[in-house]
């Protein structure tokens, strides 16, 4: 579903119908930190851009609302893959282990 800023996002949800304003976040549903968010979060989220980027259905993103300097929030989001079982440090890559880059794009030494 696209976000109020023009953005795809899956995580994200709104309810329209017949005069309804439901916004809600998915992402961070089920995390203390569902209090804290707003659809300006969305603005400067990472989620959609991570998710055109980055297609592997074995990476699971967790997002959590973070406050910096007490009153600018922003989400921080982590990455899982689960086939490869280990924490992903870029979640526009991956991994690495699910979809090897090509050996033409490898560097030889």
């Amino acid at each position: 579903m696209r976000t109020p800023f023009g953005q795809e996002c899956r995580y994200f949800f709104g309810d329209y119908f017949r005069g309804r304003n439901i916004e809600e976040c998915r992402l961070v549903d089920s995390t203390p930190s569902k209090k804290y968010w707003s659809t300006k979060i969305c603005k400067s989220c990472p989620v959609p851009d991570i998710l055109q980027a980055n297609a592997c259905k074995h990476m699971q993103l967790s997002g959590e609302i973070k406050k910096d300097f007490g009153f600018i929030k922003r989400m921080n989001v982590s990455a899982y893959c689960v086939k490869s079982k280990t924490n992903v440090k870029e979640p526009h890559i991956g991994c690495g282990n699910c979809h090897p880059l090509p050996d033409i794009f490898l560097e030889e030494k």
